[in-house]
């Protein structure tokens, strides 16, 4: 997992214990705080050596590199963190132009994406990545290329999670159809007062959220998780939105969902929406859940199989909506049809209580309620 760790106390960052693209265990002390010391007595030590190059751009502040301090050199040299340097030193940047790309990470440093977007943007293309030969390891003209680079700790998590699911699990899947026509109306018709009370835009997801609390409370089994040789049901509706990030895809958990408007689900997922992008979502806020919706359908999937996400039981995968052919009282009319794919663990989840779930799912779509007669 890769996540922002806040310093219990404010001061300055002396010492790093843990380098980039380390593995960390829970409760490892990762660096050191002077709470007491100042910008000027102390620095972290993945701060670059100021060079006689680099203290030359100091002078655009109106002093001399020999006699600024390191609070005007640090407002003109930006923290480049280990894999940004080498990225710069390889396409030979020049002190004067690592001063120009703005950092992103955490406190202004400057990330290896960082220098990948200021090289794009400088030739027109990406950075320059030279081949390798694998018989020789030296850089060969025109010969294939290959890049190794180590997972990510979120995506070793995400690994791990799905073989576990597929090796724990008895996973189907069963599909249905809903007729989307109804929210679209209902969307168009309200969107614009809906923003302006609320704050936020009215969306499908918060639909697909109340037409699943609806399915669960009607079949508790698809709202319940195996512990052993039990059956845990739960009371309490906590429903995790798959979130695409930098990193890799999040599933934070929407906590008593059944308790919030249609109005509170937006806020909620816009929120995470923008903490996943930012990476500062926190582990309570992905720990649990007791249902799971993916919605490939906003990267264009017409159909797919989602897996659980354990230890729940069931996921809702929803897909594009698409104007397609549909029979109506005996007549083809052309309608906007989105797909449902239900994955269900099939210990504990007979076909029946899925099918049926799913189809009372559908149904909640299809007959929505106007957003304005929620609380």
């Amino acid at each position: 997992m890769v996540l922002e760790l806040p310093a219990p106390s404010a001061g300055v960052l002396t010492k790093i214990l843990k380098k980039d693209g380390a593995t960390v265990a829970s409760g490892e002390v990762i660096a050191t705080i002077e709470t007491e010391a100042t910008t000027a007595t102390a620095k972290p030590d993945n701060q670059p050596a100021v060079s006689a190059a680099e203290k030359q751009s100091v002078i655009a502040t109106g002093r001399s590199a020999e006699n600024a301090s390191a609070e005007e050199i640090d407002q003109v040299i930006p923290m480049l963190m280990p894999a940004a340097r080498k990225l710069a030193e390889e396409n030979n940047l020049k002190a004067t132009e690592t001063t120009a790309i703005k950092g992103t990470g955490l406190g202004g440093r400057v990330t290896k994406e960082d220098v990948q977007a200021y090289m794009a943007n400088k030739s027109g293309g990406t950075a320059k990545v030279e081949p390798e030969s694998v018989l020789t390891g030296k850089p060969i003209a025109g010969a294939r290329t290959k890049r190794r680079v180590a997972m990510s700790r979120l995506r070793q998590r995400i690994a791990e999670r799905l073989v576990q699911s597929q090796s724990t699990a008895a996973i189907l899947t069963t599909f249905n159809e809903v007729n989307m026509q109804a929210i679209i109306d209902l969307r168009a018709r309200y969107k614009t007062e809906f923003e302006k009370e609320h704050g936020v835009k009215l969306g499908f997801m918060s639909f697909f959220v109340k037409a699943v609390i609806a399915a669960l409370k009607k079949y508790p089994i698809i709202n319940a998780s195996v512990e052993g040789n039990d059956i845990v049901y739960h009371d309490y509706y906590d429903i995790g939105i798959a979130v695409g990030s930098p990193r890799g895809l999040v599933v934070p958990v929407i906590r008593d969902a059944d308790r919030l408007s249609l109005a509170g689900i937006e806020l909620q997922i816009a929120e995470f929406a923008k903490r996943a992008q930012d990476g500062k979502l926190t582990i309570d806020e992905l720990s649990g859940g007791t249902f799971s919706i993916t919605n490939g359908g906003v990267f264009g999937s017409m159909l797919s199989t989602p897996i659980i996400n354990p230890p729940q039981s069931a996921i809702l995968g929803i897909h594009a909506t698409k104007e397609r052919a549909v029979v109506e009282n005996g007549q083809i009319v052309i309608r906007p049809m989105n797909y449902l794919a239900l994955s269900y663990d099939h210990r504990i989840i007979d076909g029946r209580e899925a099918v049926l779930s799913l189809v009372a799912m559908k149904e909640a779509l299809e007959y929505p309620m106007s957003p304005l007669l929620e609380a």
